[in-house]
């Protein structure tokens, strides 16, 4: 079944015209249109389906500025302190709380690349905590077994996923951008070379800057225009279990298995980079340039079934502006978990925290991770489209840095200096061999 997920309204009417026009409604979308709107632009933001009902709502709720890539890392330390600004302007509680996140190990390689990234983290400004093995073993008493170290940033935090893009998106109308659900962005209009509008399934907007936020649709949008853009998915499976499991932490990630609570004070169990390759004709189209992640990471990775092939988000094939697209035959991507995951994600957990050993599980689901072949995002604007900005390929890191990603976006958008660099997210990095630097956390 579907990950839990707050319902919001869409505005009534699809406007004629918008300063700019977002594509895509998860915390990425929802974000930039934020910060656009609040700079003082009409925005209007498109969604196929439902605000936050893809990867936005199925994700940990982790937002970590811990292991990250050091070109994702400003990201992440920014949008910390935006998620409690904007949490602050809306009134909203969008789940978000600095607990701190909690790492534990038995393995020294793990270790000692944790203990790297701390040393690199402090040039930064960020803290991160070594545990000692004692250390390790007293905060992780709950597992009852010694462990042989572990990490603790206590800054870092989680959100909300069922909450937080729908509220962010109501922050938008409140502010007088319009929000626009099951309505379906077919393609984009240009004048001398150009954006000069969307072309929607209910309608055309005119409007000279388009972003596109459209995770893991957004390579097959991109094929549309004739922007090559190097994609790949994997389908990962989750679950939850209701409330009752006392002593555990916030949060808790091992190898063997990651457990963070809900708002409902259940648990959400995964286990990290655990999932299902499926099949798609992109996977095949770009497969030379994934060959480095899938060849680090393949032990993680199980053979998927046809799902991917079937919703169509990684088609290769081109559509018609005047007819339904596949966005439109598949409004919200739901695939279905893979029921051995899940029985090994229990069995993990329950064996490693024996508090959660009666505790029932509440529901499971899955979604599709988007990826680029080197583990960072692209958020650039394509040389051959003037007024096109590219915000994509987040790989399972999105909804902690989105609000960042959307400040990021607004600032290129409105042409203010940028309050991080971003020439390590332009697009022409992939098509040029940089793709064979895999990040390592």
């Amino acid at each position: 079944m579907p990950a839990p997920l707050l319902t919001i309204p869409s505005t009534p009417d699809l406007p004629e015209r918008a300063d700019a026009v977002i594509i895509g409604g998860g915390i990425i979308g929802v974000c930039a249109a934020y910060y656009l709107v609040r700079q003082g632009l009409s925005v209007a933001l498109l969604e196929k389906g439902r605000i936050g009902a893809e990867q936005s709502s199925r994700n940990w709720g982790w937002c970590r500025q811990q292991n990250r890539d050091a070109r994702e890392l400003p990201l992440s330390t920014k949008s910390l302190e935006l998620w409690e600004e904007i949490s602050a302007e809306l009134g909203e509680d969008l789940g978000f709380r600095r607990c701190g996140l909690f790492y534990l190990s038995d393995d020294q390689a793990e270790l000692d690349g944790w203990a790297r990234w701390r040393d690199f983290a402090v040039t930064q400004g960020v803290t991160t905590h070594m545990l000692s093995a004692a250390e390790a073993t007293e905060r992780g008493a709950m597992t009852g077994k010694p462990w042989l170290g572990g990490v603790f940033s206590p800054t870092d935090g989680i959100a909300d996923p069922s909450r937080a893009a729908p509220l962010i998106a109501k922050g938008v109308i409140k502010h007088g951008g319009s929000i626009h659900q099951y309505c379906a962005a077919r393609g984009i209009e240009t004048e001398a070379g150009r954006v000069s509008g969307v072309i929607t399934e209910k309608g055309v907007i005119k409007t000279p800057q388009v972003v596109l936020a459209g995770g893991a649709w957004a390579s097959s949008f991109c094929r549309q225009l004739g922007i090559r853009f190097p994609q790949a998915s994997v389908r990962q499976s989750i679950l939850s279990v209701m409330p009752g499991a006392k002593g555990l932490p916030d949060t808790l990630h091992t190898a063997e298995v990651t457990v963070t609570r809900r708002g409902d004070g259940g648990y959400t169990l995964a286990t990290s980079g655990r999932a299902c390759l499926d099949p798609t004709p992109q996977q095949f189209r770009f497969s030379k340039h994934f060959l480095p992640m899938f060849a680090k990471r393949w032990q993680l990775l199980s053979p998927g079934d046809l799902q991917g092939w079937q919703f169509g988000h990684e088609t290769c094939r081109k559509w018609a502006l005047d007819r339904p697209t596949p966005m439109e035959r598949v409004r919200i991507l739901d695939p279905h978990p893979s029921e051995r995951i899940l029985r090994e994600i229990l069995a993990r957990a329950r064996r490693l925290l024996p508090a959660l050993g009666s505790v029932p599980v509440q529901t499971s689901w899955a979604g599709y991770i988007d990826s680029t072949p080197d583990g960072v995002p692209v958020i650039d604007e394509p040389e051959n489209l003037p007024g096109f900005l590219l915000a994509a390929g987040f790989s399972g890191h999105g909804f902690g840095v989105g609000p960042g990603a959307g400040r990021l976006i607004a600032d290129m958008v409105t042409g203010q200096t940028p309050f991080v660099e971003h020439r390590q997210y332009r697009l022409a990095r992939l098509n040029k061999g940089a793709w064979g630097k895999v990040s390592e956390f």
